[in-house]
């Protein structure tokens, strides 16, 4: 029935789009969906290269017989293991009870801990090789890319790169596969959310996978989610290689919580004075709007990051104590800082706030503004020049390069 779309000589596209999920992992919105990215190369062997959600398993299996047409498969090559790529296992195995399941030796044991799948299995280890005839795989281990397990497979022939949820983003495939069939422009922002999102706390591990994958040349880049890359690897290689060296644009993300409008006032006076110094990237977030996936994702784009709050139950606002864990998580790095809060009878939230930079030893501007009630004369000009002097550190800010990994 189906016809599936080939990538290059042998090599096919098997995902699955979803379009009914809300929320990726049940945290981050899905505007646009999220495709599931399988891949079957057709030889003297057969291989496929990761599965899909089971939830879409009936459609996944009747791709594959539509490809293989009668054709026994011989391997099923593991590259992640996170259930959105290998809840299919269990069920591909009762249709190719033959079939000999490919990972590293902790893929292979999660295949057991996860499904139970046990027998007909290869351990493989970093840079081996499997023949399927004309195509050759070579294995590349890449520990915690995003999870211990995670390696990428590369095609020696067609010199393609398999390489599991790296270089994915979120978004359904609208018809094309291959990137130079479609308008890719709402990849980009949903690779930054992904990346800051998912894979943003292990910049480290992902530098590394980087400088071992150099020598590779790539025709090809076929992640588990979104497009495959052919026409815009430099940029997708390049994106990667940026944010998880932390590597931050001219630009002043805006973060606040307000209950009656006297913090909203405060962080709209502080954007006045970052623009009056001539950052022209300003980004304001209520966190009782924006979804904490974009607030993290546009501090991951930009260097300064300004953050207001009123104090609550003698706390910080509940969702802003939120948002500054998920970014002490992140081990964010390379920002600048200012703060600034608003209370009724008794302040804790600049406190909070003045823990929280010192806790990720960012520089942070010499001004913060700790207004009483409603805002007054003097500290309306007090954030103004809080913005002015984020807005100054910003353009003048050099990165410390012990934060390259």
């Amino acid at each position: 029935m189906f016809q599936n779309q080939e990538i290059t000589k042998g090599i096919f596209y098997v995902g699955v789009n979803d379009r009914q999920k809300h929320k990726f992992e049940n945290m981050l919105p899905l505007p646009y969906g999220v495709s599931y990215n399988s891949y079957l190369i057709v030889d003297e062997k057969t291989a496929l290269v990761d599965t899909v959600d089971i939830g879409m398993g009936d459609i996944f299996i009747e791709k594959i017989q539509s490809q293989l047409q009668g054709r026994s498969l011989d391997y099923l090559i593991i590259n992640h293991m996170e259930p959105d790529h290998s809840g299919s296992i269990k069920l591909i195995r009762k249709y190719y009870p033959e079939m000999i399941i490919v990972g590293n030796n902790k893929t292979l044991s999660m295949v057991e801990g996860y499904y139970g799948v046990t027998g007909n299995v290869l351990e493989v280890a970093d840079g081996e090789t499997l023949s399927l005839g004309t195509h050759k795989l070579q294995f590349h281990l890449t520990p915690m890319v995003h999870w211990p397990e995670t390696m990428m497979t590369y095609e020696l022939t067609e010199k393609i790169l398999f390489s599991g949820d790296a270089f994915g983003c979120f978004g359904t495939l609208d018809g094309a596969v291959l990137d130079r069939n479609m308008n890719v422009d709402k990849y980009w922002d949903e690779m930054t959310r992904y990346y800051a999102n998912i894979v943003g706390k292990y910049g480290a591990p992902v530098q590394k996978a980087l400088k071992k994958l150099t020598p590779l040349d790539l025709n090809y880049i076929c992640s588990t989610h979104g497009p495959v890359w052919s026409e815009y690897i430099t940029e997708v290689v390049d994106m990667y290689d940026q944010l998880s060296r932390y590597e931050t644009k001219e630009g002043v993300v805006i973060v606040y919580g307000s209950m009656y409008g006297n913090t909203e006032l405060m962080a709209e006076t502080v954007a006045q004075g970052v623009a009056e110094s001539g950052i022209k990237d300003i980004i304001i977030h209520n966190v009782s709007k924006s979804d904490p996936s974009v607030i993290i994702q546009d501090i991951f784009k930009y260097r300064g990051l300004i953050i207001g709050s009123p104090t609550y139950c003698n706390e910080l606002y509940p969702e802003v104590d939120s948002l500054l864990g998920k970014i002490e998580l992140r081990g964010v790095k390379n920002h600048v800082f200012g703060c600034f809060g608003s209370y009724t009878w008794a302040s804790a939230a600049v406190k909070r706030l003045t823990s929280f930079v010192e806790t990720m030893k960012w520089p942070s501007a010499e001004v913060t503004v700790d207004e009483k009630q409603g805002l007054k004369v003097d500290n309306y000009q007090s954030c103004l020049e809080l913005g002015r002097q984020v807005a100054t550190m910003v353009k003048n800010y050099v990165s410390d390069p012990s934060h390259c990994g």
